[in-house]
């Protein structure tokens, strides 16, 4: 039952979210505040590795909804790596209420 009721809150917690392809900024909705992922940034950052920096091996080119806990993963992980601020660790630092 609490598997099932985490599942669920994962997955509204990021309803609403876009497809990227093209978008400056895509808004998670999550249950923590909304997170604002700047693509367009990140895209120019990551120019010399292109899309595959991402996609397909992190998210697929069309998920939308990458969920609680690949989103915090898959971006700590690049994060740590960069200097960038940690999922885990400082959730303001992404969730805005």
């Amino acid at each position: 039952m609490k598997k099932t009721a985490l599942t669920l809150i994962a997955i509204v917690a990021f309803a609403g979210s876009a497809f990227a392809a093209g978008k400056d900024v895509i808004v998670f909705n999550a249950s923590m505040g909304k997170v604002s992922f700047p693509h367009k940034k990140h895209q120019e950052m990551m120019k010399a590795d292109g899309c595959k920096a991402c996609h397909p091996a992190l998210f697929p080119m069309k998920e939308d909804n990458p969920g609680k806990e690949k989103a915090h993963k898959a971006c700590g992980d690049c994060h740590a790596k960069k200097n960038g601020p940690l999922p885990t660790a400082a959730c303001t630092k992404c969730h805005k209420r």
